[in-house]
């Protein structure tokens, strides 16, 4: 019987942090669930991060990921704007860590590189292949579909490692080598 590896991916926002969990059976990818955590417009950013923090509590409670990947942040025009998807993107590894998950982190460019074939796919194509990749029936919205594109670069980056470490002998336990 195959393991099962279920992995959450978190595109982090201060409005709309996405997520996605998927399930690595073997070379299969098995779509779970995605959604979009919404903050209240208009709140402070202290509330914000309490809406993120708790609705990933409540996703990681409700589907049991062995591990997550988070989407790194890259630097805006904006100085005001990133230090608030800074804060977003902390308070979701916070969220992560302290419900003991190992975190990976991935650039854009890396998640559209493994997902897309190129780093420079618009946000379309990436909804296309994600569509196509995970065989669902519609296109999730934007910031899912791009959670759902980092949980399935973790699946294809840490399977390599994982592989790589089997053959060796090693083997990976709460995500580090044991």
């Amino acid at each position: 019987m195959m393991s099962r590896r279920r992995i959450l991916g978190i595109d982090p926002g201060s409005r709309v942090t996405g997520f996605g969990v998927i399930d690595v059976v073997g070379q299969q990818r098995l779509y779970v669930s995605s959604g979009c955590i919404r903050t209240p417009q208009g709140a402070s950013l202290a509330d914000r991060i309490k809406v993120i923090v708790e609705h990933l509590f409540e996703v990681i409670d409700t589907y049991q990921p062995d591990e997550a990947a988070v989407e790194q942040v890259f630097v805006n025009v904006n100085p005001a704007a990133t230090l608030m998807l800074g804060q977003a993107r902390g308070a979701a590894v916070t969220a992560l860590v302290i419900r003991s998950l190992p975190v990976a982190e991935y650039t854009a460019l890396q998640v559209k590189q493994s997902v897309v074939g190129h780093g420079k796919a618009p946000k379309e194509q990436v909804q296309a292949m994600i569509v196509r990749l995970l065989s669902l029936s519609g296109t999730p919205q934007s910031d899912a579909a791009d959670a759902l594109a980092v949980a399935l670069a973790h699946a294809n980056h840490s399977h390599s490692a994982v592989a790589a470490f089997t053959r060796q002998g090693l083997r990976i336990k709460g995500g580090r080598l044991a």
